[in-house]
């Protein structure tokens, strides 16, 4: 398919040397996540059951606990393709090199696709549920509460779980840690007036993806039911299974000049077994 090109009748000046693209949404799951590159289709992490020790009078006597092994795995089931077509002609009368620009955007097309897929399954498998407020994120007397009702389903293990949580909201919300910020202590309130909102609140990282990422569609084998949905958790106890990265490929075709380019990634994502409670799925009321 030819691409649509501009034409003019006079000399121009192109102000970059780039085509201009639309603007690109921040990502986020690999931040959050532990990333696995490798030519692995399956990463397996089995996990026993727990026991629990009993307390008793002195008697001498117990029973044996039985203990089972499970399996627990990240599979990669899905993918991410985009193409496109660039004719020898438009190549060589263009002034910009539409092989590079093209390529750059498809890959970065396939990259925002895998990044919403991961946010929206961690979303899904996630055990722990939490419902805020009226008003949400975006209601600045929520935030503390929330924050510290977050705070509270990750703290006390011995391993220090609270000490790298993560939040993940949309744009919409941050008004609510805006005023907030602004409004708090000396330190903190003049940080936010002069630099903006930093990205973090109470020791939790909070980090801001588009309006529209938490979504309520089919993605791949993923039926998602997250819209009005945020994500709260502990950095890189989630999975992300890209087996040999993000690639593109440059093919010839047949009755046709220049080159076809397509960009692919492949894409699994899972919480092992006993770090599901740690991921919460939060409900805006």
């Amino acid at each position: 398919m030819a691409n649509s090109l501009s034409t003019y009748t006079s000399r121009q000046k192109y102000f970059s040397t780039n085509i201009a693209l639309a603007l690109r949404n921040a990502l986020v799951a690999e931040k959050i996540c532990t990333v696995d590159r490798s030519n692995q289709l399956t990463l397996q992490n089995p996990y026993i059951t727990n026991v629990a020790a009993a307390i008793q009078t002195l008697t001498g006597t117990y029973t044996p606990a039985t203990r089972t092994t499970s399996d627990d795995a990240v599979t990669v089931t899905d993918e991410v393709v985009v193409s496109t077509h660039v004719y020898d002609f438009e190549m060589k009368t263009m002034a910009f090199d539409l092989m590079a620009n093209f390529l750059d955007d498809l890959m970065y097309q396939v990259a925002f696709k895998v990044d919403q897929f991961t946010l929206n399954k961690i979303l899904d498998v996630g055990t722990g549920i939490y419902t805020t407020a009226a008003g949400g994120f975006t209601t600045a007397a929520n935030i503390p509460k929330i924050m510290g009702d977050l705070l509270g389903k990750v703290a006390g293990y011995a391993t220090g779980v609270a000490t790298a949580p993560f939040l993940v909201i949309e744009s919409t919300d941050i008004t609510g840690f805006f005023q907030t910020a602004v409004g708090s202590g000396f330190n903190y309130a003049d940080a936010a007036l002069n630099n903006g909102f930093a990205g973090n609140y109470g020791g939790v990282k909070v980090y801001v993806v588009r309006t529209g990422t938490f979504v309520t569609t089919t993605l791949g084998t993923l039926t998602a039911v997250n819209s009005g949905h945020r994500l709260f958790g502990i950095t890189n106890k989630a999975v992300m299974a890209i087996p040999g990265g993000i690639t593109y490929e440059e093919k010839s075709i047949g009755s046709s000049t220049g080159k076809e380019i397509v960009a692919v990634g492949l894409v699994g994502t899972n919480v092992w077994h006993y770090d599901l409670p740690n991921f919460v799925d939060i409900t805006l009321a």
